[in-house]
């Protein structure tokens, strides 16, 4: 299971589901602590911006954090929930569980997940940065672009309700 919160959140939601595997997705990850939670191996810290393009003085998901993703979920034992939050619980951390379910589902069609992520929350709205650049790892195709924008963006919020999205 992949529970995806704010920071805001982050706490409570590792204490609630249990889950000893956390992802943070935030240029400044010194705001999300962990310690005496999360064992630091436990832990993936991606140091990026919400943002789609290139930018001066901001960093964009590039490659490298895709490519670091996609291990860290694949070498998750599944036995405890994984969290996934940024700043918001929107974009970054919507668009990175569905990475990671389209990476542990290499079977499952990319439209299904995506049904499931929008069903799961009315808010998320994956960064299309992050979604495109695995979209080429993992060999999909251009179809978890098409999915993810099939779903449409999420309502407009300044911060997502945590919420779940199943493996299977």
């Amino acid at each position: 299971m992949i529970h995806v919160c704010s920071l805001a959140r982050l706490h409570e939601t590792v204490d609630r589901t249990g889950a000893r595997h956390v992802i943070t997705c935030l240029r400044h990850s010194d705001e999300a602590r962990l310690e005496g939670r999360i064992a630091r191996e436990n832990h993936l810290i991606l140091n990026m911006d919400d943002i789609a393009l290139p930018l001066d003085g901001y960093t964009a998901p590039g490659d490298e954090h895709v490519t670091r993703l996609i291990e860290f979920v694949t070498g998750w034992d599944r036995k405890s929930p994984l969290v996934v939050h940024c700043f918001a619980g929107i974009s970054r951390s919507s668009a990175s569980a569905y990475v990671a379910a389209c990476a542990l589902n290499p079977r499952r069609d990319e439209m299904q997940i995506a049904w499931e992520l929008r069903r799961a929350s009315r808010t998320a709205m994956p960064n299309v940065r992050i979604v495109s650049l695995a979209d080429h790892l993992l060999k999909r195709d251009g179809r978890m672009v098409r999915a993810v924008n099939a779903i449409g963006p999420g309502l407009a919020a300044t911060e997502g309700e945590p919420f779940l999205l199943n493996l299977d």
